[in-house]
């Protein structure tokens, strides 16, 4: 008689295993919420880099790593998976290339550091999520 309960909670440990995987957390990098805002200040800090005339706007870009960070939080994903995220060397590779690519598609060349400026203003004057995050200095 005692036994009569591992019936019903395998059948439901076999219910509920899948569901548990399908609720399991994305990568960080799919989440555009996330990943988007990041790539931004990402390439933000990139023209502002390689341009002298433009500047990060470096505590908008603070305030906007915070909040992805408490966003992140609210998504259930711990600091620690936050940070291994960011740190990761190949997310930053992917990162890199994936700016490179959006740079090179819009004629910037790392050869000539006027065009990250004009790259840069187009951004500001499209007040983009790029562009925000830059001044002139």
């Amino acid at each position: 008689m005692k036994h009569l309960w591992i019936a019903p909670l395998a059948a439901l440990a076999t219910v509920l295993l899948p569901i548990s995987a399908a609720a399991a957390k994305p990568s960080l990098r799919e989440v555009p919420e996330i990943e988007e805002p990041l790539f931004a200040v990402a390439m933000a800090k990139e023209v502002a880099d390689h341009c002298d005339s433009l500047g990060a706007r470096f505590l908008k870009g603070l305030g906007e790593l915070r909040r992805l960070r408490a966003h992140a939080n609210e998504l259930g994903y711990a600091d620690s998976e936050i940070r291994a995220y960011i740190e990761s060397d190949v997310e930053k590779a992917r990162m890199r290339a994936r700016g490179e690519k959006l740079l090179s598609a819009s004629g910037v060349s790392y050869e000539d550091p006027e065009t990250f400026c004009a790259f840069g203003r187009t951004e500001i004057d499209k007040n983009s999520a790029i562009g925000v995050l830059l001044r002139a200095k």
